[in-house]
């Protein structure tokens, strides 16, 4: 069963997403740009940036790889 996530676990989402969005958009790539150097869907890369997906911590290396930060680094600005 799939629950809805706490405020702060959705905050933590939204602070993801515009985390991957403003580094995307700073190296001048679309989503669909984005989506093909991780290897995942244009349309995951957007449920990402829009803060609708709990990603899994494969998901946030590869998404992180193609930003050229690493895994940490984009989480910990999720979180600030």
């Amino acid at each position: 069963m799939r629950t809805k996530p706490s405020r702060s676990e959705g905050k933590l989402l939204k602070g993801l997403g515009s985390s991957v969005r403003e580094r995307r958009e700073a190296l001048g790539l679309s989503q669909e740009e984005l989506g093909e150097l991780s290897g995942l869907h244009r349309t995951y890369v957007g449920s990402v940036e829009r803060g609708e997906r709990n990603m899994t911590l494969v998901g946030i290396k590869k998404i992180a790889t193609a930003l050229q930060f690493s895994a940490a680094e984009l989480v910990k600005r999720a979180e600030s």
